[in-house]
């Protein structure tokens, strides 16, 4: 049992961030196990003719020969697709705006983590995230990392407690170019210069375009529908209610003789409402499908504030619970472009106390008023 104690299985991505934790455990006296995952084989990836597995896999397995450390490759290719690009799909075809790398990490990548450090034999886990974590009141919570041009701790929300427990993050206190320098200082100069990972690692350039590529009968099956005002009229035609987002300016190819946003997708209708940049604004956010530490302390947090996307603004905010899966926000600064399906993630100062799905926000403004009491 205290071999096992010491030994850490590394999500090892063969970029900068998981090497370079993999040589900071090492150097803390830890046994490394590496496993690197091959989720879904993108054409670029693949820089020599006739190579058979992508470049992140050859370069993760290089470093660890380097190393001297065990490495496993999980082909987990398929399971990938079924769950990650088909929740994806499945949003967008719903109206949404989906966050894959959120459902990705508690679903997928860090259950495959826990699978193989358990056949590996690790009591730890560590990926290059740019996060720590915190314990307080009996609750791991995850702190944001130093560096918040690189913290990572947006997409961890949904991470439940007997998996954050087995978590070490070696990077929340160092910045980007901190780990590039370390990496200089070890050796492994060619690696600090490496370039950044795709911000969703299945998708190269348009999703638009992936999602035709994957629904090749997307544009038959949905086809042009109405872009509509505020009121509902019909003021042009669009492509397909997929291709757009809440918030969009550029794209839309209608001529208004005005700046137009996308307010709200319709799907079952395939109507897309746009207006003007102060119609997108909101007081009031329904959030749904929480996971909160310690919901005590979020309704009662003094200095509560929500990030409704991946590095904007924490907005400071309060929250009441409605029922058990869902929460109504209210929103204390000027909050826009509200996306359903992105996350909302609850934050006291650096420290994550939770987080939930963005809901529908058809008829928020009655459910504010009925609960105006509340806040």
């Amino acid at each position: 049992m205290k071999e096992r104690k010491k030994r850490v299985l590394v999500g090892m991505s063969g970029g900068i961030d998981s090497s370079a934790t993999c040589i900071m455990l090492q150097e803390q006296g830890y046994e490394v196990i590496g496993v690197t995952m091959r989720t879904w084989d993108v054409p670029s990836r693949f820089s020599t003719p006739g190579q058979t597995e992508p470049d992140d896999v050859l370069e993760a397995r290089a470093l660890a020969e380097r190393l001297g450390i065990e490495h496993h490759v999980a082909d987990v290719r398929e399971e990938f697709k079924q769950v990650i690009v088909k929740h994806f799909i499945d949003e967008y075809l719903k109206g949404r705006t989906p966050n894959p790398c959120v459902m990705c990490n508690p679903l997928f990548k860090e259950r495959i983590l826990c699978e193989w450090a358990d056949q590996t034999h690790c009591a730890y886990i560590s990926t290059g995230h740019y996060c720590r974590l915190e314990e307080r009141n009996g609750h791991l919570y995850i702190i944001a990392g130093d560096d918040m041009t690189k913290d990572q701790s947006y997409f961890l929300w949904k991470l439940p407690q007997e998996i954050l427990r087995r978590f070490i993050f070696p990077l929340g206190t160092y910045t980007k170019q901190e780990v590039r320098e370390y990496l200089s200082r070890k050796g492994f100069e060619a690696k600090a210069r490496g370039g950044e990972s795709m911000e969703i690692c299945f998708i190269e350039g348009d999703y638009r375009d992936f999602l035709r590529s994957q629904c090749p009968d997307i544009d038959t099956q949905i086809g042009p529908g109405w872009f509509v005002d505020s009121k509902g009229v019909k003021i042009g035609q669009h492509k397909g209610f997929p291709y757009y987002t809440i918030g969009q300016r550029k794209g839309l190819e209608i001529a208004l003789g005005h700046p137009a946003y996308v307010l709200r997708i319709n799907a079952e209708k395939n109507t897309v409402m746009l207006g003007d940049a102060e119609e997108l604004k909101a007081e009031y956010m329904l959030v749904e499908d929480y996971n909160i530490a310690d919901m005590q302390e979020l309704l009662q947090c003094s200095a509560l504030a929500v990030r409704i996307r991946y590095r904007s603004r924490p907005i400071p905010c309060k929250a009441v619970v409605l029922d058990e899966h869902q929460l109504l926000v209210r929103l204390l600064s000027e909050a826009s472009a509200i996306a359903p399906g992105q996350s909302a993630v609850f934050y006291d100062g650096q420290r994550v106390l939770g987080g939930a799905f963005i809901a529908s926000q058809r008829g928020v403004r009655k459910l504010a008023a009925d609960n105006q009491d509340k806040f």
